[in-house]
């Protein structure tokens, strides 16, 4: 294992001048910089982790709150955890990855422990139990997510309120004029989880500017769920012809459902979907979809919180855009006779 008093031999420098170097507290010329630097990279030396933290006071570690719920996607979590830990990495920070459902007290442990230098929270609730902690505390972090007051906070997240809307815009346009929710299972709207929350406010508030009827049922997702969803839509409204599904686990049951009760789509009923693009593509029907940007909000979360880090980040709210992309799940209304 080299050390760091190889790397200064290497470098014909002193020790001192490494670790600073390597700490950044002590100004060095660009030319020693450059030189301890090559040494750095070609004996391959790895600061020991513990050692840097004493000294810099840090751990170069962001902690990565992300609880996996039995009602949650994990694969859309996980993508995004993966594009935070893929990025992180590119700057120097390593993840460390809490999976509990412990609220308020996985933000006590990480502010309390020094276990990390920063937070990025998932799984975002419009009234998070977890905020008044981030507020009252200087330790930098960043939110996957919208909660309803953003006062104080760094938030990124799709921006799921447009999203809604556009979904809705896009059925409207082919003459679709009864629309169906296949929401998310009910414990996350009982736990008013913001992404949810916002895209069936897009939905509500577009449909009624456009004088569409439209009717939201949350749905555990899997076939036997499915089908008694299905039934109640129809039941209540017989002549919905548009479906909107955020519900990534609704989607093949949903399709097959249709398929036996003799309605073709896009010819009888046409589906839009919010999910990964991978879902709308795999699909049994190539979905015309909004996708779930994964790896642009991991991105974008960690370059927020790396700039809080080096103190030259300021709270603000970034919303991505959504993009409706058209596939075979989606025509024009079936004329009524």
């Amino acid at each position: 294992m080299v050390t760091l008093a190889e790397v200064a031999q290497h470098a014909g420098v002193s020790a001192s001048t490494v670790s600073y170097v390597l700490s950044g507290k002590r100004s060095i010329s660009t030319t020693t910089r450059q030189r301890v630097e090559e040494s750095i990279r070609e004996l391959g030396y790895h600061p020991n982790a513990g050692a840097r933290a004493l000294a810099s006071n840090r751990s170069n570690i962001i902690a990565l709150m992300i609880p996996l719920r039995t009602d949650m996607y994990v694969p859309v979590m996980m993508e995004i955890a993966i594009a935070v830990a893929t990025s992180a990495r590119t700057h120097g920070y390593d993840i460390l990855l809490l999976t509990g459902e412990e609220g308020p007290d996985a933000v006590r442990r990480v502010t309390g422990s020094g276990l990390a230098d920063a937070m990025i929270l998932m799984d975002v609730e419009l009234d998070d139990e977890r905020l008044p902690l981030l507020r009252g505390t200087d330790q930098p972090s960043v939110l996957i997510g919208l909660p309803a007051d953003t006062t104080g906070l760094t938030c990124v997240d799709l921006d799921f309120r447009a999203t809604g809307a556009l979904c809705v815009e896009h059925l409207a346009n082919l003459g679709h004029r009864d629309i169906a929710v296949i929401g998310e299972a009910p414990a996350v709207y009982e736990r008013h989880t913001g992404f949810a929350e916002r895209t069936l406010d897009g939905l509500r508030t577009r449909a009624r500017e456009l004088e569409l009827r439209l009717l939201h049922r949350p749905c555990e997702g899997g076939y036997d769920a499915m089908a008694a969803t299905l039934a109640r839509v129809f039941d209540e409204r017989p002549g919905t012809t548009g479906f909107v599904v955020q519900n990534e686990s609704a989607v093949e049951p949903l399709l097959a459902l249709l398929r036996q009760q003799g309605r073709a789509v896009p010819e009888d009923v046409s589906v839009v979907a919010v999910c990964p693009e991978q879902v709308a593509t795999q699909a049994s029907v190539r979905l015309t979809s909004v996708a779930v940007p994964a790896q642009e909000m991991g991105r974008h979360a960690v370059e927020q919180l790396v700039a809080k880090l080096d103190g030259r980040g300021s709270d603000e709210v970034v919303l991505l855009a959504p993009e409706l992309t058209v596939r075979a799940s989606s025509g024009p209304a079936p004329v009524r006779s």
